[in-house]
């Protein structure tokens, strides 16, 4: 399947030419039914630049229910076992876009609600400012494990938890695309949010799929984060844009879109790979740091203490101190030339062995 390209033609029918299992994620921007009765106006008489565009218009919501459960259902096809979804909306049309993903066995991982900290206020004052926009993060089935790097999220977030709440600014001065002194696109999304989202539940070289293609900023985070990119636009205007917008991309070194690495995304490795390959040689006595406790490794990969008991590296950590859990891979060390060394960093070394 060819990527970083820009298919100019209708999503339905584009996605149905596409293969199964070939997306890892998808970003999607829906027309979100607005149901503007009319123009907007400011209080001085100007008029507001809406989303007044055919594509935003529906018949009924019946309508617009068929046409988001047709996309869904394709999206769904062309995930990867473990891929995402993410789903953009207001309150116009998230809860319908919600209960069809839920309905066609999506399972939901998180609901984000992007806080715009330069809303657009509400001009006729008749309503609180509408100051947020909610994203849905989904996987295609609840046995499903999609790609989530923990760790670089709490690197982007001063080593705090990032949160489901986030403050990014609507796209606006030189970043918003304009063709002649006009918005190229009215809803064009900030690079800020689609990188944190492609950082997040995306990996270099994964295959990136937006359906409703627009001014392209999904194409573009993705070509400066080392993704690849497949948009589906219908205007050919856009696509023109977007594709523009792309080229202009100077992509990232690799070095500098590397990311903090989470632990739990490394290949499990047994503590008998150790011995198997003769990093640890079975009779080598493990010690705790303060050299309390001891143990002798085993040829299977168990451990025994000098009293006869023997299990895991564990188990044994845990009963030695009389705790109820314990990580052997950092409790136990071994000495090597006078110092203590922790297994677990001698099953850093085998994963550095054995990766190529």
């Amino acid at each position: 399947m060819q990527t970083d390209r820009i298919i100019i033609g209708d999503s339905l029918s584009e996605m149905a030419k596409l293969p199964d299992a070939s997306i890892d994620l998808v970003f999607a921007d829906p027309p979100y039914n607005l149901q503007l009765g009319g123009d907007l106006h400011r209080p001085d008489g100007s008029q507001v630049d809406a989303v007044t565009d055919h594509w935003d218009r529906f018949d009924s919501f019946a309508d617009y229910d068929r046409f988001t459960r047709a996309w869904l259902t394709e999206c769904r096809r062309l995930l990867k076992p473990d891929g995402s979804l993410w789903v953009i909306g207001t309150y116009h049309n998230i809860f319908r876009v919600g209960s069809a993903l839920q309905d066609l066995g999506y399972w939901v991982h998180n609901d984000i609600i992007w806080r715009k900290s330069n809303p657009m206020p509400n001009f006729k004052g008749t309503r609180f400012t509408n100051a947020h926009e909610t994203l849905l993060w989904a996987a295609k089935s609840p046995t499903a494990r999609p790609t989530f790097n923990y760790k670089a999220m709490k690197a982007l977030n001063e080593d705090l938890q990032m949160r489901s709440d986030w403050v990014i600014p609507i796209c606006s001065g030189s970043e918003r695309v304009r063709v002649d002194g006009v918005k190229a696109h009215p809803t064009q999304k900030p690079e800020a949010l689609l990188h944190r989202i492609l950082l997040a539940t995306s990996n270099e070289g994964d295959v990136v799929l937006d359906p409703f293609f627009g001014s392209g900023t999904t194409g573009a985070v993705a070509r400066r984060l080392g993704r690849h990119y497949l948009g589906i636009e219908r205007e050919a205007g856009y696509a023109a844009v977007a594709e523009a917008r792309i080229r202009a991309v100077e992509p990232l070194a690799a070095a500098d879109r590397a990311v903090t690495a989470d632990p739990r995304a490394a290949p499990r490795i047994p503590f008998g790979a150790l011995v198997e390959t003769g990093m640890l040689r079975p009779g080598a006595m493990l010690t705790d740091r303060s050299r309390r406790y001891s143990a002798r490794v085993r040829a299977d990969g168990s451990l025994a203490l000098e009293g006869g008991r023997s299990g895991s590296i564990h188990q044994l950590g845990a009963a030695v101190q009389g705790v109820p859990s314990c990580n052997g891979w950092t409790f136990w060390h071994v000495e090597q030339r006078g110092s203590l060394v922790s297994i677990d960093s001698m099953r850093e070394d085998y994963r550095s062995l054995t990766a190529g």
